[in-house]
């Protein structure tokens, strides 16, 4: 697939700064772009929504009589399972490659030569999949849930917008690794172990197939605290349902802004670094 930009300018390497302007207009391309592939979609909703009701029998059943488990009621478990499914495809850690394929075929020079830093632009883009998804893939799970399920709804008027920042701040920490996973075809060119280490470690440790706190708490701290993974479901949802008091929740927004800031910024470096291999290859 080809990239979102299409201006032609000075590298990557200049002092260029993208204007919001055109940092929404590549977010949109990206929306529009997503917006196209209909039949996928619907079959990625109908899949979310099937797997959404075996998932959250599973945690009934560990929850067995007390009606609780880790910390989290029935209606809580039913939050973090309907929401968590549609927040799959919002969050996207599946196999991204874009990137990747673009730096196996030798596209990615045109991106160099673009007024955009490569970073920008696929984060933009992904901003706007990830808006589309918000409305067609979030909505429809949480839905169902709401519908046929006793839900946990907030309860403190901070926790909404809370979880709206804690969800961007995932999307970011989500996008800067899978840019450094796909970058590592700069020198391994197949990137298909990579990024098998990376669904698994994302699906596993941040929370999709079960509450990090089922853990010994000790390995959930050093999770929690330690790795980017927590940040992209367990962070949110746990946010969401108000699982931890507001000032514990507050902390746990800044250590995704944290991750978020740290993983752009690695980001950048890597790809500084791959434009001098690139150089020295002749490429």
């Amino acid at each position: 697939m080809g990239s979102l930009t299409a201006t032609v300018a000075p590298p990557t390497g200049s002092n260029v700064t993208p204007s919001f302007r055109t940092f929404g207009a590549i977010a949109v391309a990206g929306f529009r772009r997503h917006a196209t592939y209909r039949q996928a979609t619907l079959a990625g909703l109908v899949t979310n929504t099937v797997f959404g009701f075996l998932r959250y029998y599973v945690f009934l059943a560990a929850a067995g009589t007390a009606g609780q488990v880790a910390g989290y009621d029935r209606a809580q478990l039913a939050t973090y399972v309907w929401v968590g499914q549609g927040l799959l495809a919002v969050i996207a850690i599946w196999g991204w490659t874009e990137l990747a394929d673009r730096i196996r075929t030798g596209e990615i020079a045109a991106d160099l030569l673009r007024p955009v830093h490569p970073v920008t632009s696929y984060l933009a883009a992904d901003l706007g999949r990830a808006g589309f998804a918000a409305l067609c893939r979030l909505m429809p799970p949480v839905l169902v849930g709401v519908l046929l399920f006793e839900v946990y709804l907030p309860r403190r008027a901070a926790t909404l917008p809370l979880a709206v920042l804690s969800v961007l701040l995932a999307l970011v920490v989500c996008f800067g690794c899978r840019y450094l996973v796909n970058a590592t075809a700069y020198w391994l060119q197949d990137v298909r172990g990579p990024m098998t280490l990376w669904m698994l470690a994302g699906n596993v440790l941040g929370g999709l197939y079960f509450p990090l706190s089922f853990l010994p708490g000790g390995l959930e701290a050093l999770l929690r605290y330690g790795t980017p993974f927590p940040s992209l479901l367990q962070i949110p949802l746990d946010v969401l349902v108000e699982r931890e008091p507001l000032p514990a929740q507050l902390g746990l927004v800044a250590v995704q802004a944290g991750w978020a800031v740290a993983l752009l910024a690695c980001c950048r470096l890597v790809q500084r670094r791959a434009e001098r291999r690139l150089v020295v290859q002749g490429g």
